[in-house]
C-alpha cells in the first residue's frame, strides 16, 4: 500500500518507575560485581514498576507527557497502539486499558497492542504511518512500554541484570505547517521466526499453559541465548544503519543522531566502529535502565528530544531488534 500522506511526530513522552535497582544490588545475591555486569552490559542500574504499577500504569504517564508535548488532549486520538509482550492481561489489551485510564473509552477509536517484543515501538511507529497515510485517522498515540521485571528469573544471573521497566509515548499525525512535528520519513519491519529459540518465554501460551510444572520449570521466565542474540545484535544494527543510509542517500556526516535499542552498550561499541561511525552519535541511557525493550527507543528519543540533541533538519535513525527475531528501523527529519 502506498503511502498518500506523510506522517510525522507531534511530541513525545516517557516515563520510568521510581524505584531503582543496582549493580550493587545484585552483588548482594548473587556471585557478581558492578565491575563485571558494567564491562560485558554497560549498565549500571535499572527502574523496576511498584508492586502495584502494572504496563498500563506506565502508559498512561508516559501517554500524558507526550500528548502534552504535542499540544493535544486525549480526546483528540483517533487510535492507541502499544508495542509490549508484558501487558496487564493476556487480554484484553493494554491499549484498551490505556484507553479507558485516558478517560476516552466512549469515543470511537481503535486500541490494540502489537508483540514484537523489543521491536514493538517501530512496528507500532510503521502501523501508524500505514493508517495515517492512506487517511484512515488523523492522531495516534504510539508507545512502547515494559514491565519485564515481573518476567525474569532473579536467580539466573545471565538475564535478570539486563532488564528493567518503563515506556516511552509519541503522538503521530500528518505533516503540519502551523506547529512543530518532525517527519517520518521511512520505516522498515522484518521477522525470521527460526530464531524463536533464542530468545522467548516458554510458558504461558496455548503451547505450554501454566501448570504446576511449567512453574516448578521457571519457564515463565525469559530464557535467552546471550551469545548468539549478541552476534544478531550487531550483524542486525550494522545492517540497518547500512541500509537506511543507503535508500536516504545519507553520507555519515549527514546523520543527526542514532537512536538504538538499548540491549548491550558492547553491542553498540561494535556496530559503530564496524560502521566507522563516531560513538556520540549515538544517544544512549542504557547505564541507567537497563534493556526495556519494547520501551528503550521511545525513552531515549524522549530523553534527547526533551535534552535538545537531536539536530533540527537532520535525519535521525531509530532501530531495534529482538525476540521473534524481528528487527526494525525508522528515519525521521528532525
Amino acid at each position: 500500500m502506498s503511502v498518500l500522506q506523510s506522517a510525522a511526530i507531534y511530541g513525545t513522552g516517557a516515563y520510568t518507575p521510581r524505584k531503582v535497582l543496582t549493580n550493587a544490588d545484585f552483588a548482594k545475591t548473587l556471585d557478581t560485581s558492578d565491575e563485571w555486569i558494567t564491562s560485558r552490559t554497560g549498565i549500571k542500574e535499572r527502574r523496576i514498576a511498584a508492586p502495584e504499577e502494572a504496563t498500563s500504569d506506565l502508559c498512561y504517564k508516559a501517554a500524558v507527557a507526550a500528548i502534552d508535548n504535542a499540544g493535544l488532549k486525549p480526546s483528540d486520538l483517533d487510535m492507541i497502539i502499544i508495542g509490549t509482550i508484558s501487558a496487564d492481561f493476556p487480554f484484553p489489551s493494554a491499549a484498551c486499558v490505556l484507553q479507558q485510564k485516558l478517560g476516552i473509552s466512549e469515543k470511537h477509536i481503535s486500541a490494540f497492542d502489537i508483540s514484537a517484543a523489543c521491536s514493538g515501538f517501530i512496528y507500532g511507529l510503521s502501523t501508524a504511518q500505514a493508517f495515517i497515510g492512506c487517511g484512515m485517522v488523523k492522531r495516534v498515540l504510539v508507545i512502547g512500554a515494559e514491565v519485564l521485571s515481573r518476567m525474569v528469573d532473579y536467580t539466573d544471573r545471565a538475564t535478570c541484570i539486563l532488564f528493567g521497566d518503563g515506556a516511552g509515548a509519541t503522538v503521530l499525525g500528518p505533516v503540519r505547517d502551523n506547529a512543530p512535528s518532525h517527519k517520518l520519513l521511512s520505516t522498515r519491519i522484518y521477522a525470521d521466526g527460526s530464531g524463536v529459540p533464542m530468545l522467548c518465554l516458554p510458558a504461558g501460551g496455548s503451547a505450554r499453559p501454566a501448570s504446576h510444572a511449567t512453574i516448578d520449570e521457571k519457564l515463565h521466565y525469559v530464557r535467552l541465548d546471550g551469545r548468539e542474540v549478541f552476534r544478531f545484535g550487531v550483524m542486525t544494527v550494522v545492517d540497518l544503519i547500512n541500509d537506511a543510509m543507503k535508500r536516504h542517500n545519507l553520507k555519515k556526516e549527514d546523520i543527526g543522531a542514532i537512536v538504538p535499542h538499548q540491549a548491550n552498550m558492547r553491542i553498540i561499541e561494535s556496530a559503530a566502529e564496524r560502521l566507522e561511525l563516531p560513538l556520540d552519535l549515538f544517544i544512549t541511557n542504557i547505564e541507567k535502565y537497563g534493556n526495556t525493550s519494547a520501551a528503550s527507543v521511545p525513552i531515549a528519543l524522549d530523553e534527547a528530544n526533551r535534552a535538545g540533541r537531536l539536530p533540527k533538519g537532520k535525519p535521525v535513525i531509530m532501530l531495534a531488534f529482538g525476540a521473534g527475531l524481528t528487527w526494525s528501523s525508522a528515519v525521521l527529519e528532525w
